[in-house]
């Protein structure tokens, strides 16, 4: 076994080690989806106190901070599922919490931004955010539309794992490449989604049409078949 995969099942065991802790507890899994937010907003505030003196201390904590919330958000659905607790609103709850979560984030990077006088950084971090909401946005918006939309590299977890990158390795300027990278793959990843909903749709709108000249065809036929009928049904007299 390499090492590699010994460090992912030594993960694996003591994330099933938290969840059946937790299950004993019969916590609500929106509860542990809550949590995952609070201390977010607690990494949001650390970004927002950073200054040009310690922040590179205080990106530090805030990314230890976002990889303990991340515990939370993938316990919470096996949570759910271990203790027959799963829901469609616990679903939706999670999907909800996520975007503050995200939103909160970036709140705070652009408030030390701010602080620190950096306009150009302020408007990158707007951008992102917007972005980030896209990008769950367009998927949300497809899916009521063509079923599934999963196109895109940029997901959630991609996102999170760049701003701890961009946290932990801020003492060598990371964050400003990491607003770069989420930028640009946030936006391909909007844009991809974009055309391959036009293109689902475009497929879906053609059937839809194709079902409806069907259905007006065969009513024109019925009369025919109807006279057809009548007149084999009426007796003969010769």
């Amino acid at each position: 076994m390499t090492w590699t995969g010994a460090f992912g099942r030594g993960c694996r065991v003591l994330l099933n080690a938290i969840v059946r802790g937790l299950a004993l507890t019969r916590i609500s899994p929106n509860v542990l989806t809550f949590l995952g937010l609070v201390i977010n907003i607690i990494a949001a505030i650390l970004f927002g106190y950073a200054n040009a003196q310690n922040y590179a201390r205080m990106f530090l904590y805030a990314g230890l901070v976002i990889i303990g919330a991340g515990i939370f958000d993938m316990v919470d659905g096996r949570v759910a599922r271990a203790t027959n607790q799963v829901t469609t609103f616990g679903g939706f709850f999670d999907s909800v919490i996520d975007r503050y979560s995200d939103v909160a984030l970036f709140f705070g990077l652009l408030v030390y931004y701010a602080r620190a006088n950096r306009f150009f950084y302020l408007v990158m971090v707007a951008f992102v955010m917007v972005s980030s909401v896209m990008v769950s946005y367009t998927r949300a918006r497809a899916e009521s539309l063509i079923g599934s939309c999963k196109v895109g590299f940029m997901e959630r977890p991609e996102r999170v794992v760049l701003v701890i990158i961009g946290a932990l390795f801020a003492r060598w300027g990371a964050m400003a490449p990491v607003l770069w990278v989420l930028a640009v793959l946030s936006t391909i990843t909007v844009v991809h989604r974009i055309i391959y909903t036009a293109q689902q749709t475009r497929i879906l709108d053609e059937k839809i049409a194709a079902e409806a000249a069907a259905q007006q065809v065969v009513p024109a036929d019925r009369p025919k078949q109807q006279d057809k009928k009548s007149a084999q049904q009426i007796p003969s007299f010769n």
